[in-house]
Protein backbone atom coordinates (compact mmCIF):
# COMPACT_ATOMS: atom_id res chain seq x y z
CA UNK A 1 0.00 0.00 0.00
CA UNK A 2 0.90 3.55 -0.70
CA UNK A 3 -0.07 6.70 1.33
CA UNK A 4 -0.92 8.25 -1.73
CA UNK A 5 -4.50 8.04 -3.77
CA UNK A 6 -6.82 9.99 -6.12
CA UNK A 7 -9.41 9.21 -3.58
CA UNK A 8 -10.00 8.64 -0.27
CA UNK A 9 -13.57 7.70 1.30
CA UNK A 10 -14.41 8.12 4.69
CA UNK A 11 -17.20 5.49 5.79
CA UNK A 12 -18.86 2.50 4.38
CA UNK A 13 -22.24 2.66 5.13
CA UNK A 14 -24.51 2.75 1.65
CA UNK A 15 -23.28 6.27 0.67
CA UNK A 16 -19.89 5.28 0.99
CA UNK A 17 -19.75 2.08 -0.46
CA UNK A 18 -21.16 3.78 -3.94
CA UNK A 19 -18.42 6.32 -3.37
CA UNK A 20 -16.02 3.88 -3.16
CA UNK A 21 -16.79 2.04 -6.15
CA UNK A 22 -17.64 4.70 -8.59
CA UNK A 23 -14.32 5.89 -8.00
CA UNK A 24 -12.21 2.39 -7.86
CA UNK A 25 -14.65 1.52 -11.15
CA UNK A 26 -13.21 4.60 -12.87
CA UNK A 27 -9.21 3.80 -12.60
CA UNK A 28 -9.05 5.95 -9.63
CA UNK A 29 -6.61 4.83 -6.92
CA UNK A 30 -9.18 4.92 -4.06
CA UNK A 31 -8.96 4.09 -0.40
CA UNK A 32 -11.99 3.12 1.89
CA UNK A 33 -11.63 4.01 5.18
CA UNK A 34 -14.06 2.59 7.74
CA UNK A 35 -14.08 1.92 11.64
CA UNK A 36 -14.95 -1.45 11.47
CA UNK A 37 -14.98 -3.73 8.95
CA UNK A 38 -17.71 -5.66 9.91
CA UNK A 39 -19.94 -2.21 10.15
CA UNK A 40 -19.66 -2.30 5.66
CA UNK A 41 -23.06 -1.75 4.47
CA UNK A 42 -24.36 -1.89 7.93
CA UNK A 43 -28.62 -2.07 8.49
CA UNK A 44 -28.32 -0.49 11.81
CA UNK A 45 -32.24 0.38 11.34
CA UNK A 46 -34.69 -1.34 9.02
CA UNK A 47 -33.21 -4.15 6.79
CA UNK A 48 -34.83 -3.14 3.59
CA UNK A 49 -34.17 -1.64 0.33
CA UNK A 50 -36.28 1.08 -1.01
CA UNK A 51 -39.84 2.27 -0.82
CA UNK A 52 -41.64 4.92 -1.14
CA UNK A 53 -39.01 7.57 -3.20
CA UNK A 54 -36.35 5.59 -2.11
CA UNK A 55 -37.21 2.68 -4.55
CA UNK A 56 -36.52 5.09 -7.36
CA UNK A 57 -33.17 6.38 -6.29
CA UNK A 58 -32.11 2.56 -5.89
CA UNK A 59 -32.74 1.95 -9.43
CA UNK A 60 -31.07 5.69 -10.36
CA UNK A 61 -27.95 4.28 -8.70
CA UNK A 62 -28.23 1.22 -10.82
CA UNK A 63 -28.39 2.94 -13.92
CA UNK A 64 -25.25 4.84 -12.84
CA UNK A 65 -23.08 1.50 -12.38
CA UNK A 66 -24.21 1.34 -8.71
CA UNK A 67 -24.43 -1.89 -6.57
CA UNK A 68 -27.02 -1.36 -4.25
CA UNK A 69 -29.81 -2.45 -6.92
CA UNK A 70 -27.75 -6.35 -7.07
CA UNK A 71 -26.84 -6.52 -3.93
CA UNK A 72 -30.77 -5.65 -2.58
CA UNK A 73 -31.81 -8.52 -5.44
CA UNK A 74 -29.26 -11.15 -4.19
CA UNK A 75 -30.10 -10.77 -0.69
CA UNK A 76 -33.71 -9.99 -0.70
CA UNK A 77 -36.04 -11.85 1.80
CA UNK A 78 -39.41 -10.82 0.16
CA UNK A 79 -40.25 -8.13 -2.39
CA UNK A 80 -43.15 -5.83 -2.64
CA UNK A 81 -44.37 -2.97 -4.81
CA UNK A 82 -45.98 -0.20 -3.15
CA UNK A 83 -48.81 1.92 -4.01
CA UNK A 84 -49.59 -0.84 -7.04
CA UNK A 85 -53.33 0.82 -6.44
CA UNK A 86 -51.90 4.42 -7.61
CA UNK A 87 -50.41 5.33 -10.94
CA UNK A 88 -47.08 4.69 -12.04
CA UNK A 89 -45.15 7.75 -10.85
CA UNK A 90 -45.55 6.78 -7.25
CA UNK A 91 -45.05 3.08 -7.28
CA UNK A 92 -41.89 1.89 -5.79
CA UNK A 93 -40.58 -1.57 -5.00
CA UNK A 94 -39.49 -2.14 -1.60
CA UNK A 95 -37.31 -5.42 -0.61
CA UNK A 96 -36.68 -6.62 2.66
CA UNK A 97 -33.47 -8.15 2.84
CA UNK A 98 -30.91 -10.26 4.89
CA UNK A 99 -29.21 -8.02 7.20
CA UNK A 100 -25.91 -10.55 7.81
CA UNK A 101 -26.18 -11.50 3.48
CA UNK A 102 -26.74 -7.63 2.81
CA UNK A 103 -23.36 -7.09 4.48
CA UNK A 104 -21.18 -10.13 3.44
CA UNK A 105 -21.93 -9.55 -0.27
CA UNK A 106 -20.96 -5.99 0.25
CA UNK A 107 -17.99 -6.67 2.15
CA UNK A 108 -16.80 -9.21 -0.73
CA UNK A 109 -17.44 -7.49 -3.61
CA UNK A 110 -15.37 -4.03 -2.14
CA UNK A 111 -12.22 -6.74 -1.29
CA UNK A 112 -12.15 -8.22 -4.96
CA UNK A 113 -12.57 -4.49 -6.45
CA UNK A 114 -9.53 -3.21 -9.04
CA UNK A 115 -8.24 -0.18 -7.76
CA UNK A 116 -9.55 -0.16 -4.51
CA UNK A 117 -7.87 -0.21 -0.69
CA UNK A 118 -10.10 -0.71 2.73
CA UNK A 119 -8.60 0.11 5.83
CA UNK A 120 -9.73 -0.71 9.30
CA UNK A 121 -8.94 2.86 11.08
CA UNK A 122 -10.86 6.22 11.63
CA UNK A 123 -10.52 9.44 9.95
CA UNK A 124 -9.25 12.00 12.76
CA UNK A 125 -7.99 15.22 10.95
CA UNK A 126 -9.08 16.65 7.68
CA UNK A 127 -5.44 17.91 5.92
CA UNK A 128 -6.09 21.04 3.94
CA UNK A 129 -3.43 23.28 2.72
CA UNK A 130 -3.80 26.82 1.05
CA UNK A 131 -7.62 26.09 1.35
CA UNK A 132 -7.57 22.98 -1.14
CA UNK A 133 -8.44 19.42 1.09
CA UNK A 134 -5.06 17.36 0.52
CA UNK A 135 -6.02 14.18 2.60
CA UNK A 136 -6.67 12.35 6.04
CA UNK A 137 -4.90 11.46 9.03
CA UNK A 138 -5.90 8.81 11.42
CA UNK A 139 -6.78 7.58 14.67
CA UNK A 140 -3.84 5.34 14.27
CA UNK A 141 -1.45 8.16 13.01
CA UNK A 142 -1.72 7.47 9.24
CA UNK A 143 -1.13 10.46 7.03
CA UNK A 144 -2.97 9.52 3.92
CA UNK A 145 -2.83 12.08 0.87
CA UNK A 146 -5.25 12.13 -1.91
CA UNK A 147 -6.71 14.93 -4.70
CA UNK A 148 -10.59 14.21 -3.19
CA UNK A 149 -12.07 13.15 0.28
CA UNK A 150 -15.77 11.77 0.41
CA UNK A 151 -17.08 12.27 3.45
CA UNK A 152 -19.92 9.28 4.44
CA UNK A 153 -19.85 9.47 8.08
CA UNK A 154 -23.54 8.65 8.84
CA UNK A 155 -24.50 8.55 12.71
CA UNK A 156 -20.92 8.08 13.53
CA UNK A 157 -19.81 11.32 14.68
CA UNK A 158 -20.04 12.29 18.34
CA UNK A 159 -22.81 9.66 18.55
CA UNK A 160 -24.66 8.31 21.31
CA UNK A 161 -27.15 6.58 21.78
CA UNK A 162 -30.44 7.19 24.58
CA UNK A 163 -32.99 5.06 26.14
CA UNK A 164 -34.75 7.00 28.51
CA UNK A 165 -32.45 8.41 31.17
CA UNK A 166 -29.49 6.18 29.82
CA UNK A 167 -27.22 7.76 27.88
CA UNK A 168 -24.00 6.15 26.30
CA UNK A 169 -21.63 7.12 23.74
CA UNK A 170 -21.92 5.16 21.13
CA UNK A 171 -22.50 4.35 17.59
CA UNK A 172 -25.45 2.60 16.42
CA UNK A 173 -25.87 -1.48 17.15
CA UNK A 174 -23.13 -1.19 19.18
CA UNK A 175 -20.06 0.40 17.18
CA UNK A 176 -17.96 2.60 18.15
CA UNK A 177 -18.55 5.87 17.32
CA UNK A 178 -16.39 8.49 15.85
CA UNK A 179 -14.85 11.16 18.49
CA UNK A 180 -12.34 13.41 16.83
CA UNK A 181 -13.30 14.40 13.20
CA UNK A 182 -15.97 17.29 14.23
CA UNK A 183 -13.17 19.17 15.85
CA UNK A 184 -11.52 19.13 12.23
CA UNK A 185 -14.92 19.39 10.17
CA UNK A 186 -15.73 22.39 12.44
CA UNK A 187 -13.09 24.72 11.02
CA UNK A 188 -14.39 24.50 7.42
CA UNK A 189 -18.35 23.38 8.00
CA UNK A 190 -21.07 24.74 10.30
CA UNK A 191 -22.06 21.61 12.08
CA UNK A 192 -25.83 20.40 13.33
CA UNK A 193 -26.87 17.88 15.60
CA UNK A 194 -29.28 15.14 14.12
CA UNK A 195 -31.25 12.49 15.60
CA UNK A 196 -32.86 9.36 14.56
CA UNK A 197 -34.22 6.11 15.99
CA UNK A 198 -34.93 2.20 16.17
CA UNK A 199 -37.86 0.31 17.17
CA UNK A 200 -36.89 -2.88 19.47
CA UNK A 201 -36.31 -6.05 17.75
CA UNK A 202 -38.14 -9.09 18.99
CA UNK A 203 -37.60 -13.01 19.11
CA UNK A 204 -40.03 -14.91 16.39
CA UNK A 205 -41.03 -17.71 18.00
CA UNK A 206 -42.66 -15.48 20.55
CA UNK A 207 -45.14 -13.44 18.78
CA UNK A 208 -48.44 -15.20 18.02
CA UNK A 209 -48.34 -15.01 14.44
CA UNK A 210 -52.22 -16.64 14.21
CA UNK A 211 -53.57 -13.08 15.55
CA UNK A 212 -51.52 -11.30 12.93
CA UNK A 213 -52.23 -9.89 9.65
CA UNK A 214 -49.92 -11.90 6.92
CA UNK A 215 -48.30 -9.90 4.14
CA UNK A 216 -46.84 -11.84 1.61
CA UNK A 217 -44.40 -10.96 -1.07
CA UNK A 218 -45.29 -10.14 -4.84
CA UNK A 219 -45.49 -13.03 -7.04
CA UNK A 220 -44.29 -10.71 -10.42
CA UNK A 221 -41.06 -11.00 -11.12
CA UNK A 222 -39.25 -7.15 -10.50
CA UNK A 223 -35.96 -6.31 -9.60
CA UNK A 224 -34.08 -3.38 -8.83
CA UNK A 225 -31.47 -3.98 -10.90
CA UNK A 226 -31.57 -4.57 -14.60
CA UNK A 227 -28.55 -6.88 -14.68
CA UNK A 228 -28.95 -9.16 -11.55
CA UNK A 229 -31.44 -11.50 -13.38
CA UNK A 230 -32.98 -12.87 -10.30
CA UNK A 231 -36.30 -13.73 -8.97
CA UNK A 232 -37.72 -12.47 -6.14
CA UNK A 233 -37.46 -14.36 -3.08
CA UNK A 234 -40.89 -16.16 -1.36
CA UNK A 235 -41.49 -18.00 1.60
CA UNK A 236 -40.61 -15.17 4.09
CA UNK A 237 -43.66 -13.29 5.58
CA UNK A 238 -43.98 -10.31 7.17
CA UNK A 239 -47.12 -9.10 9.43
CA UNK A 240 -49.12 -6.31 10.55
CA UNK A 241 -50.14 -5.19 13.88
CA UNK A 242 -51.32 -2.45 15.51
CA UNK A 243 -51.41 -0.22 18.29
CA UNK A 244 -54.29 0.27 20.48
CA UNK A 245 -55.54 2.66 23.32
CA UNK A 246 -53.92 0.72 26.23
CA UNK A 247 -50.80 1.13 24.33
CA UNK A 248 -51.45 5.09 23.46
CA UNK A 249 -52.03 5.36 27.09
CA UNK A 250 -48.83 3.75 28.16
CA UNK A 251 -47.47 6.51 26.00
CA UNK A 252 -48.90 9.60 27.30
CA UNK A 253 -48.47 8.61 31.24
CA UNK A 254 -44.81 8.18 30.63
CA UNK A 255 -44.19 11.23 28.12
CA UNK A 256 -42.43 12.69 31.30
CA UNK A 257 -39.59 10.07 30.81
CA UNK A 258 -39.58 10.60 26.88
CA UNK A 259 -36.31 12.34 25.82
CA UNK A 260 -37.57 13.63 23.12
CA UNK A 261 -40.08 15.46 25.76
CA UNK A 262 -38.14 15.94 28.70
CA UNK A 263 -34.59 17.83 27.16
CA UNK A 264 -32.97 15.06 26.84
CA UNK A 265 -32.59 14.79 23.41
CA UNK A 266 -31.17 17.87 21.68
CA UNK A 267 -31.04 17.20 17.89
CA UNK A 268 -33.13 17.40 15.41
CA UNK A 269 -35.23 14.33 14.49
CA UNK A 270 -36.23 12.97 10.98
CA UNK A 271 -39.47 14.29 9.29
CA UNK A 272 -40.51 11.14 7.45
CA UNK A 273 -40.06 8.91 10.00
CA UNK A 274 -41.67 9.88 13.80
CA UNK A 275 -40.56 7.98 16.75
CA UNK A 276 -44.00 6.23 18.02
CA UNK A 277 -44.59 8.89 20.67
CA UNK A 278 -44.74 11.78 18.35
CA UNK A 279 -47.43 10.09 16.33
CA UNK A 280 -49.59 9.28 19.30
CA UNK A 281 -48.87 13.34 20.78
CA UNK A 282 -49.45 14.53 17.16
CA UNK A 283 -52.22 12.41 15.76
CA UNK A 284 -54.29 12.17 18.87
CA UNK A 285 -57.59 11.82 17.12
CA UNK A 286 -55.97 8.16 15.32
CA UNK A 287 -57.26 5.11 17.41
CA UNK A 288 -53.98 3.50 16.40
CA UNK A 289 -51.42 2.88 14.59
CA UNK A 290 -50.09 0.49 11.79
CA UNK A 291 -46.47 -2.15 12.47
CA UNK A 292 -45.47 -4.53 10.64
CA UNK A 293 -43.36 -7.54 11.61
CA UNK A 294 -40.78 -8.23 9.82
CA UNK A 295 -37.89 -10.87 9.48
CA UNK A 296 -33.91 -9.39 9.73
CA UNK A 297 -32.36 -12.46 8.09
CA UNK A 298 -32.58 -16.03 7.20
CA UNK A 299 -30.81 -17.75 9.95
CA UNK A 300 -31.82 -15.69 12.78
CA UNK A 301 -35.18 -15.49 14.39
CA UNK A 302 -34.75 -11.64 15.55
CA UNK A 303 -37.50 -9.30 13.60
CA UNK A 304 -37.98 -5.89 13.39
CA UNK A 305 -40.91 -4.31 14.59
CA UNK A 306 -41.32 -1.27 11.77
CA UNK A 307 -43.11 1.83 13.01
CA UNK A 308 -42.19 1.12 16.81
CA UNK A 309 -39.40 3.92 17.38
CA UNK A 310 -38.74 4.85 20.10
CA UNK A 311 -36.53 6.20 22.95
CA UNK A 312 -38.68 5.31 26.21
CA UNK A 313 -37.02 3.39 29.38
CA UNK A 314 -36.58 -0.33 28.71
CA UNK A 315 -39.58 -0.42 31.32
CA UNK A 316 -41.97 1.27 29.37
CA UNK A 317 -41.14 -0.68 26.38
CA UNK A 318 -41.53 -3.70 27.68
CA UNK A 319 -45.54 -2.54 28.27
CA UNK A 320 -45.58 -0.98 25.37
CA UNK A 321 -44.89 -4.18 23.20
CA UNK A 322 -46.75 -6.25 25.53
CA UNK A 323 -50.23 -4.13 24.96
CA UNK A 324 -50.19 -5.26 21.26
CA UNK A 325 -52.57 -7.80 19.93
CA UNK A 326 -50.49 -10.69 19.22
CA UNK A 327 -47.54 -9.36 21.33
CA UNK A 328 -48.59 -9.99 24.55
CA UNK A 329 -45.75 -12.34 25.07
CA UNK A 330 -43.06 -11.51 23.24
CA UNK A 331 -39.73 -11.00 24.49
CA UNK A 332 -37.31 -7.95 23.29
CA UNK A 333 -33.92 -8.97 22.39
CA UNK A 334 -32.56 -5.48 21.66
CA UNK A 335 -34.50 -2.68 22.82
CA UNK A 336 -35.04 0.51 20.97
CA UNK A 337 -33.21 3.49 21.22
CA UNK A 338 -32.19 6.57 19.72
CA UNK A 339 -29.06 8.16 18.35
CA UNK A 340 -28.07 11.77 18.26
CA UNK A 341 -24.68 12.60 15.72
CA UNK A 342 -22.99 15.79 14.22
CA UNK A 343 -23.30 16.61 10.91
CA UNK A 344 -22.64 18.99 8.60
CA UNK A 345 -25.18 21.40 7.31
CA UNK A 346 -25.40 21.40 3.92
CA UNK A 347 -26.03 24.96 3.43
Amino acid sequence: MSNNYDVIVVGLGHAGVEAALAASRMGRRTLALTMNLDSIGNMACNPSIGGTAKGHLVREIDALGGEMGVNADLTMLQLKMLNSGKGAAVQSLRAQSDKRAYHERLKSVLERQENLDLVQDEASEILVEDGVVRGIITELGQTFYARAVVLATGVYLNSRVIIGDWVKNSGPSGFYPANSLTKSLSKYADIRRFKTGTPPRLLGSSIDYSRLTREDGDDEVYTFSATSGVRPAQGYPCYLAYTNAKTHKIIMDNLDKAPLYNGVIEGEGPRYCPSIEVKVVRFAEKERHQLFIEPEGKNTDEVYVQGLSTSLPFDVQNELVHSIEGLENAKIMRYAYAIEYDCIDPL
